[in-house]
């Protein structure tokens, strides 16, 4: 194993302490919003950044942790190459880009390296990111949670205040069988879902026509089917890929641009839901 992981697996040793039934709230915010996707490869880390954009852009202090310790994607969508410090030893501070605090495991190793690690280490890793960063005054963390169902989401749900998730999906049915099986997990661990959203809706070409590559309506349908609330469209758009592959999100490149005015609508949704 490369030295580096196998520093890190050190540092985010097998936690010992009792169960504990309570959820404990990450220190030094109000809210914990995750952004959840049962299917991979829709939109959810480019969603997650531009979202907590959005957050900040309506005058809101907001934070980001990368939750996906397998395939951390913040450090790229936010072009960070910096380590986080630490004063102590012990807690770390989150590293701050376009006025967001942000977290990843991605900012601890090279970009190249695996992290092969079983579920125990994730759990361990996720309670280090959620109890010992600082955390400074924050209105929302935004959470960018892995993909599935698996150890990172029963963590977040069973033993940290979790007060809303969006999940995220495309319009396809393959997606939309996976987000059920979402829906019915966060209902099931009594983890309230603030909305879906219809990630890569469609695609529209230079003389206006829509084209609805991954079909239509399916996410708007799954949530009235489910009564839970449909928080809107975000169509394929070239300039939303090229800024996060740049390092600096729509949101924040371009906040009058007219899927900027989406994500920003949507995070006027959930503001008035909480503050």
């Amino acid at each position: 194993m490369d030295k580096k992981t196998t520093g890190l697996s050190d540092t985010f040793k097998k936690d010992t302490t009792p169960k504990s039934f309570v959820k404990n709230p990450i220190k030094g915010t109000k809210f914990t919003i995750a952004i959840s996707s049962a299917k991979g490869g829709v939109g959810k880390s480019t969603f997650a950044t531009n979202f907590a954009l959005a957050l900040k852009e309506i005058g809101l202090r907001v934070g980001i942790l990368d939750a996906d310790i397998y395939g951390p994607s913040l450090p790229k969508m936010m072009s960070i190459n910096e380590k986080p410090k630490s004063e102590d030893g012990k807690a770390m501070e989150p590293v701050d880009r376009y006025g967001i605090q942000c977290m990843s495991i991605g900012f601890l190793v090279d970009e190249e390296t695996p992290m092969i690690w079983r579920g125990p280490m994730v759990t361990s890793a996720i309670k280090t990111f959620t109890q010992k960063v600082l955390w400074k005054d924050l209105d929302f963390i935004i959470v960018d949670m892995p993909p599935g169902t698996g150890d990172t989401q029963l963590t977040f749900a069973q033993e940290i205040k979790v007060d809303g998730v969006i999940i995220v999906s495309t319009p396809q049915e393959i997606a939309l069988a996976d987000v059920k099986r979402g829906v019915k997990m966060f209902d099931k661990l009594k983890v309230p879902i603030l909305g879906l959203v219809d990630n890569m809706s469609y695609f529209e070409s230079g003389d206006g026509k829509k084209h609805n590559i991954f079909g239509e309506g399916g996410v708007e349908k799954l949530s009235a089917d489910y009564q839970k609330k449909f928080l809107g469209k975000i169509p394929i758009d070239i300039d939303l890929r090229i800024a996060a592959d740049n390092g600096k999100p729509l949101v924040e490149k371009d906040p009058d641009h007219k899927i900027s005015k989406i994500f920003i609508e949507i995070a006027q949704q959930i503001k008035q839901s909480y503050l």
